[in-house]
């Protein structure tokens, strides 16, 4: 970690005062004239209520987008995680391991079950859940005869875990994995698409996402039986009756038509969106290939969506990854930490672990800065100015 004393250096001449600026964020919408020609569409269709034709063509063509015969679209990727959870019957005193370099969102959903996460460190390859560390907590669970319930495998900023070996090690104990693809929709893992791997698979339509809904989520399986019991269980799990009939709790986690079809004209402009996204990682790299800093590896075997470009500050520097992010702020650009990591954070300080310190240390080395695919060069090339300018020669 950079030194706290260390002062940040003047701010270069030849930028304009912040306010005179537009302000630059992290990972905006990227919203055009074909969204607002579907969702017109959709409203003059009449169809607002939560079904409606947009709906099923939506999850049909993200299906057809990561290989899936099922998916289920939801009203976050935070609620496909709680369903998926339940649909591996996951429930109270269960573990579930989890990849401790992540959104909250991920360990949360295990706790709306009753479960507890225990949660496993990276590898420096990927920053992705380390095999190693994942085989050594199989191996020690199931000499005790403790083996977890799931396992719950994210695809950090946008690139693909190591499935070529987490798959075959959870499958050798018989322990489903769920990918939480909610960063990596567009990317891939040889050549499988990020989501279609494990017993279920999640999404996350966000605002910050590389496509959105504004706020949205979806749910994919091989499996049709567990798609309609999810779709079920989204729809408040009424049984077939003219009246109101429940056999067992339901939740109201349907992602609505109108959304759906902002969804579609989204997802028809993927290729473009990753593509402007990698794009944008590729400059940052040539711009600050002769600094002090380095990035988060792509591993060979796959290709990742850069949902965000993280860099990472070498420790040894007086500025450090939150010296650049005030001073980035002071030019109105915005970026942030690196995740930090589940195992730190409060609310999980007493969660079982089995970590080595990769994540920690890109927690307090790493920054994220801006990737939206709607990024023009001239507003990138005025975020590597204040980082130049900044950073040490």
């Amino acid at each position: 970690m950079s030194s706290q004393t260390g002062g940040i250096p003047p701010r270069p001449a030849t930028l304009s005062p912040a306010p005179t600026m537009t302000r630059i964020y992290l990972s905006p919408p990227d919203v055009g004239p074909t969204d607002r020609q579907m969702l017109d569409s959709a409203f003059d269709s009449g169809w607002l209520a939560p079904a409606g034709p947009d709906l099923g063509l939506f999850e049909a063509e993200v299906a057809a987008v990561v290989g899936l015969p099922h998916t289920v679209a939801l009203s976050s990727g935070t609620a496909a995680l709680h369903l998926a959870l339940l649909e591996l019957g996951v429930g109270r005193d269960d573990d579930v391991l989890v990849s401790t370099f992540t959104f909250a969102a991920t360990a949360n959903a295990v706790t709306y079950v009753g479960a507890r996460p225990v949660f496993i460190d990276s590898d420096a390859v990927s920053w992705n859940m380390s095999p190693d560390l994942l085989a050594e907590e199989l191996l020690v669970r199931a000499r005790t005869g403790n083996l977890p319930k799931a396992v719950i495998v994210v695809d950090l900023y946008g690139q693909c875990a190591d499935y070529g070996r987490i798959e075959p090690l959870c499958n050798e104990y018989g322990i489903p994995v769920i990918e939480d693809a909610a960063e990596a929709l567009g990317g891939t893992h040889g050549d499988r698409p990020a989501g279609s791997f494990g017993a279920l698979s999640v999404f996350s339509f966000n605002g910050n996402k590389i496509i959105t809904t504004t706020g949205g989520g979806m749910l994919g399986t091989r499996d049709r039986l567990a798609a309609e019991h999810v779709r079920h269980l989204a729809t408040q799990a009424r049984d077939p009756s003219p009246h109101y009939e429940h056999s067992e709790i339901g939740y109201n986690y349907r992602l609505s038509n109108l959304l759906a079809a902002l969804g579609r004209a989204q997802l028809s402009d993927l290729p473009r969106r990753v593509a402007r996204r990698r794009e944008l990682n590729a400059r940052y790299r040539s711009a600050l290939a002769d600094g002090p800093v380095g990035f988060q590896p792509e591993a060979s075997y796959g290709r990742s969506t850069c949902w965000l470009t993280c860099i990472t500050v070498d420790h040894t520097l007086e500025v450090g990854p939150n010296e650049l992010r005030l001073r980035l702020e002071e030019e109105n650009i915005e970026a942030r930490p690196a995740w930090k990591p589940m195992h730190m954070q409060p609310v999980f300080r007493d969660a079982a672990r089995r970590v080595d310190g990769t994540s920690e240390r890109i927690f307090q080395a790493g920054l994220c800065l801006p990737s939206g695919s709607a990024l023009t060069d001239t507003d990138q090339d005025r975020v590597i100015e204040c980082l130049l300018g900044a950073l040490p020669s």
